[in-house]
């Protein structure tokens, strides 16, 4: 029986389509996956827009595999044209009505690949892969700089910051946590920007957003935002390296709001956004929207893409060209994949929170984003920390960038949270009644975040407060997107004052008046201590964050007490105790002969020392 698919008519009820129709084309093998998607997203975008059925076949002869295609003409029509886009610019394609065309042949075509849709030679029979990426490279530039010319330069340097002598400029810097600015891969430090002490020193000429700043209410530029605006108005790339709640999102997104507008292409006549934004977590992208959707300038527009939620309304949404995207990896690399996201007109790539991105495992995507955009762009990276990882991040796709960090590279937690280590059994519920405990004796005024190591324990956590009539939400990687904005928002207004969370939370929420963080489970490194740190004492208000340290977590000892001490917190004696007897049990271990992979070593609890 032939196959005759339901569609609605006018009136929107399904109904036999009468001008039912079948006809085949040719793709190039190497393509199919191009046609196809990501899990068969695009596929599934072109059955959606066209109206047809689609079918990539298994019949192939190797070099051309046969797609079949059903519907009325229309559709039929609009398939084909949809597949075509996706490929006329690297291969031809044959229609057929019943017939499948042979395909021409090749000359050598064992001698043939193809990078990125460019025909590329192999080399005795092994791949040159050096010369495959240069040959890329420079198709790659030479495309984008036949497009258009790149307006990076909009600084205006104030009479006031003229006058600054360096002197000036540096003992601001000093007085302003020790803000440190130099060319981080390059000996030459001049032509360093002198900060900009007020907002008219940096945006004198755009009045509209100092008009924006105004309605904010903010006094002065933080001290990240005084050294960066300057160099990020100048066109140059930045790595800037600060605390959470330092005021990093601001410190880039006003220069983009200038560099939007100041391009040689009518923002009408881009074909994309201008500007994109990179996220590690679902919960930092929609903050930085939120963040965004404060300043009003010249009816710049934005989006955010994400995971978790209905792909189809974000596709939807891409078809009304944006001004900013801001968008965590995957879903990025999702719908530019699949041609929902045209790429050629970004200009302005910021990194944000890198070395959470790559904590996460994010490199590949990035490096693939990194690669794709106009390499001409000008890029920011943001991060708290500065790990080889970020480094090697910024060698790679920076132009001598300037480095602004403000404080010490050296990992630290901020000096207005007050840091508390407490000793507790390892037992899931000793730590419950130690929580219990504080949690009675908070005011109406508190508010808390409770990190887990784990989901299941986030769950259970959060059953167990539940269960004692304590009001209470929580976030994590299995909740239902709706639930994780719920949950956020719920904290945020105070309707609930405890967020129960993994480390999904433990960056991108910005909750001013958060007054204690709580750490259930220990996190899994040091980093991620300082970032959970990080969620309280923000914005010059002082916060309280407690760690249950068990005997399980000794391994951590050594790495703490740099971080309590440097801050000048109180350190027990026995995070003392058990930073010595496990780097001793290091070196007994290190030190024994022929010692199998098997056999037992110190992971455990101190040789089941007790406290």
């Amino acid at each position: 029986m032939e196959f005759r698919p339901r569609r609605r008519n006018d009136n929107g009820n399904y109904s036999q389509n009468s001008q039912f129709e079948k006809t085949t084309i040719n793709i190039p093998t190497h393509l199919v996956g191009k046609v196809i998607g990501r899990g068969g997203s695009k596929i599934r975008d072109i059955q959606s827009e066209s109206g047809a059925r689609v079918n990539v076949t298994k019949d192939t002869d190797g070099d051309q595999t046969l797609v079949r295609i059903s519907g009325n003409k229309g559709e039929i029509d609009k398939a084909v044209d949809l597949i075509e886009s996706l490929t006329k610019d690297v291969e031809s394609f044959s229609i057929n009505s019943g017939q499948v065309e042979e395909p021409k042949e090749e000359e050598n075509p064992d001698n043939v690949i193809y990078i990125n849709g460019w025909k590329t030679k192999k080399y005795d029979n092994n791949i040159d892969w050096k010369a495959v990426f240069q040959e890329s490279d420079k198709r790659n530039r030479e495309e984008f700089d036949s497009m258009y010319v790149i307006v990076k330069n909009f600084y205006q340097e104030h009479p006031e910051v003229t006058a600054m002598t360096e002197a000036e400029a540096e003992q601001f810097r000093l007085e302003n946590n020790n803000i440190v600015v130099k060319r981080v891969f390059s000996d030459q430090d001049g032509d360093i920007k002198k900060p900009c002490t007020k907002f008219e020193h940096a945006f004198h000429p755009y009045p509209e957003i100092l008009e924006e700043i105004k309605k904010v209410g903010f006094e002065k530029p933080s001290p990240i935002q005084s050294q960066s605006w300057p160099v990020l108005l100048s066109g140059e790339d930045m790595i800037g390296i600060a605390q959470t709640g330092t005021g990093k999102t601001l410190a880039f997104l006003l220069p983009a709001l200038i560099h939007i507008e100041g391009q040689t292409i009518p923002r009408d006549q881009r074909k994309g956004p201008t500007v994109l934004i990179i996220a590690p977590t679902r919960e930092l992208a929609l903050q930085i929207e939120r963040e965004v959707n404060k300043y009003h300038y010249k009816g710049i527009t934005s989006l955010c893409i994400y995971g978790g939620v209905n792909r189809q309304a974000q596709v939807k949404a891409l078809k009304n060209v944006v001004d900013i995207v801001i968008a965590t990896p995957g879903r990025m690399n999702d719908l530019e994949e699949a041609g929902h996201l045209n790429i050629k007109y970004i200009t302005y790539v910021v990194l944000d929170e890198a070395d959470r991105m790559l904590d996460m495992g994010f490199e590949p995507q990035i490096r693939k984003i990194m690669y794709s955009v106009n390499p001409n762009r000008q890029t920011v990276m943001t991060s708290a920390t500065w790990p080889d990882s970020v480094r090697r991040l910024a060698t790679s796709y920076m132009q001598n960038p300037v480095q602004i960090y403000v404080g010490s590279l050296d990992l630290a937690a901020t000096h207005t949270v007050t840091q508390v280590v407490e000793l507790v059994e390892d037992d899931i519920n000793a730590k419950l009644e130690t929580l219990f405990e504080f949690v009675r004796s908070m005011t109406p005024t508190d508010k808390i975040i409770v990190f887990c190591g784990k989901k299941a324990v986030a769950d259970h956590v959060s059953s167990e407060l539940s269960l004692q009539y304590i009001p209470c939400t929580s976030i994590h990687g299995d909740r239902e997107q709706s639930d994780r904005e719920q949950a956020v928002q719920d904290i945020m207004s105070g309707d609930i004052p405890i967020l129960i969370a993994t480390d999904v939370a433990s960056r991108g929420l910005d909750i001013d008046d958060l007054t204690h963080v709580i750490n259930f489970d220990f996190p899994k490194n040091i980093e991620e201590y300082v970032h959970r740190v990080g969620r309280t004492g923000r914005a010059g208000k002082r916060g309280k964050s407690i760690s249950y340290f068990t005997k399980s977590d000794w391994h951590h000892a050594k790495e703490l007490i740099p971080i309590l001490e440097e801050a000048g917190q109180y350190v027990p004696e026995e995070i003392y105790n058990m930073a010595e007897r496990y780097e001793a049990m290091l070196v007994k271990r290190n030190s024994m002969p022929n010692r199998g992979r098997g056999g037992r070593g110190g992971g455990g609890g101190g040789g089941g020392r007790r406290w």
